[in-house]
């Protein structure tokens, strides 16, 4: 954590006089099934997961540590599955593609220390291996399933080439094993996306017009629907192309406020905490200029001069990320109220970084009765959709990095307030007026 900056707190509209120097010029039909089960558990992060037991080392890192030695971990109960030779040739296969690829292979059984969620696992263990670039196979959710996670998502094709091998029928009655070897086979040729969609392009359409092999036949449909098709597809195309002329030219009517911060948040999440710092103490400076410019109902252009207010008080006392992140969470609340029209939702609740929220979505923590109705961006949004756990931003509770909403409430505004998401009535300014902040960091 850093420590306290000299005092910076913008005092009065205009630019602060220690703040003005930083001036400057679906894509998986396996999910599909599963969608409505992945929107109402929802994604704990990993921490919660993992717990060390009295012995000491948490399973997690017990798994990461093994990994060190071998790229392939297979849990003992699993050993008659895939035994020590077909482990010897897994580990051959995988030094021969050159990519960090790793085998996780152990039992998931809902109220296990993964929660019987493959993604919880690969999220533990990629963590307990210190993160950066990894494509971490594991059991799926289904009975012949392999599920595979990738940091950085997409840079392989690899979760779609281990959600292909679900649907090769060559494979059916396959060994474990074989499935393993042939998710590493096609994520190191890279056309993961091709071969899942090859795979699937059978999915989704009636099965009445199907052969012996249960897949359509490749004239099923009717001259009706063939005609119906040729006439609706088209005016389905002009209709897309109408919303989409229609959102550009709402946000050229609402101004900048809502198109500048993406490519803040962009770089914002590259930087490190210095640097975040920099660029959030530039956008406060910048909603103090847009509101002493602003024309329009006084009482918005109140509302974002507290918003301004409240952005530098938690910037000049800020001890890290997550303080940071809820400066540009104060911000863009401040700019809300200036396009009040807009009906702008808060940041992305699993990560303020990500940006502005798109849509609401009912989600539950994993290990709670109730359930939140959260704001989230893109996407995230997709990753809950198709069964992955979201980025989320970590803060530290005891020494450990924990998803930032997992720290009591009484401690963090953030996790109490979902950088605005958990509000109702009330606002993230009026929180930080009150004194909610600072409290939380006595």
């Amino acid at each position: 954590m850093s420590t306290d900056l000299p005092h910076r707190r913008p005092r009065r509209l205009g630019r602060p006089s220690r703040l003005g120097r930083l001036r400057r010029p679906v894509r998986s039909v396996l999910a599909a099934a599963a969608a409505t089960a992945a929107l109402l558990c929802g994604t704990a992060g990993p921490a919660a997961a993992d717990a060390a037991g009295p012995a000491g080392a948490s399973p997690g890192q017990k798994i990461a540590d093994a990994l060190r030695t071998s790229p392939v971990y297979v849990d003992p109960s699993l050993s008659a599955a895939v035994g020590p030779e077909e482990q010897r040739a897994l580990v051959t296969q995988i030094r021969g593609t050159g990519l960090p690829i790793r085998v996780v292979l152990v039992p998931l059984v809902e109220g296990d220390n993964w929660g019987g969620k493959p993604e919880q696992l690969a999220e533990v263990v990629h963590e307990r291996l210190g993160g950066g670039p990894a494509i971490l196979l594991t059991p799926g959710d289904f009975p012949d399933d392999v599920e595979a996670r990738e940091w950085p998502a997409g840079a392989h094709q690899a979760e779609h080439a281990a959600a292909s091998v679900y649907f090769d029928d060559s494979l059916k009655g396959a060994g474990l094993a074989k499935r393993v070897s042939r998710a590493i086979d096609i994520i190191k040729s890279g056309d993961g996306d091709r071969v899942y969609d090859r795979l699937t392009a059978h999915l989704g359409t009636s099965s009445g017009g199907g052969g012996a092999s249960g897949k359509p036949a490749a004239h099923g449909s009717s001259p009706v629907v063939r005609i119906l098709t040729l006439a609706v597809g088209p005016l389905l195309v002009l209709a897309a192309a109408w919303l989409l002329l229609r959102r550009r030219a709402r946000l050229r009517d609402f101004g900048t406020p809502f198109a500048l911060p993406r490519s803040v948040f962009a770089a914002a999440r590259e930087a490190d905490e210095e640097g975040l710092r920099e660029r959030a103490g530039e956008e406060v400076v910048r909603l103090g200029e847009e509101a002493r410019s602003a024309a329009g109902d006084p009482a918005g252009i109140e509302r974002a001069l507290d918003a301004y207010a409240a952005a530098g008080s938690v910037l000049d006392r800020a001890r890290g990320v997550p303080d940071l992140a809820g400066v540009f969470a104060l911000v863009a609340e401040g700019r809300a109220a200036l396009s009040p029209a807009s009906g702008a939702l808060p940041l992305c609740f699993f990560h303020p970084l990500h940006g502005p929220a798109v849509r609401r979505i009912p989600w539950r923590p994993l290990g709670r009765r109730e359930q939140l109705r959260i704001a989230a961006c893109e996407t995230c949004l997709r990753a809950v959709r198709t069964r992955r756990a979201p980025e989320v931003l970590t803060d530290r509770l005891d020494g450990r990095p924990v998803p930032y909403f997992e720290v009591p409430a009484d401690k963090s505004l953030w996790a109490a307030t979902g950088y605005g998401s958990l509000l109702s009535g009330d606002s993230l300014t009026e929180r930080v007026r009150r004194g909610d902040f600072t409290r939380t960091l006595e």
